[in-house]
């Protein structure tokens, strides 16, 4: 089975996901859910460590790009704003959820 977005054959779900939803290509090695968090609930300790990690990845990224990697200054600055995005996805996927239970009982 073939899936296709407008005129374009999507080959895996990664691809899928960014033409079907308007994401740009993911630069390499950033990984979304370590600074944004995942979608679902998490507790506190994994919170916890995941932010440690995350820090720590920046910090990384920022001493590199300081050292003159342009492409390590860059990912750093989208890892950062990726911290800052979690508190709108999760009341995005709140808000979906309230307006299906909603639409359901009417």
């Amino acid at each position: 089975m073939r899936t296709y977005i407008g005129s374009h054959q999507t080959l895996n779900a990664i691809e899928f996901e960014e033409l079907a939803l308007g994401f740009d290509e993911l630069p390499l090695g950033i990984d979304r859910d370590l600074f944004r968090g995942p979608l679902t609930p998490e507790s506190p300790e994994e919170r916890a460590a995941r932010l440690d990690v995350a820090r720590e990845v920046i910090a990384d990224l920022a001493a590199q790009g300081e050292g003159g990697d342009e492409a390590a200054a860059w990912d750093a600055l989208y890892a950062d704003a990726l911290t800052r995005t979690v508190p709108f996805l999760r009341a995005a996927a709140r808000s979906a959820g309230r307006s299906a239970g909603t639409e359901a009982a009417a």
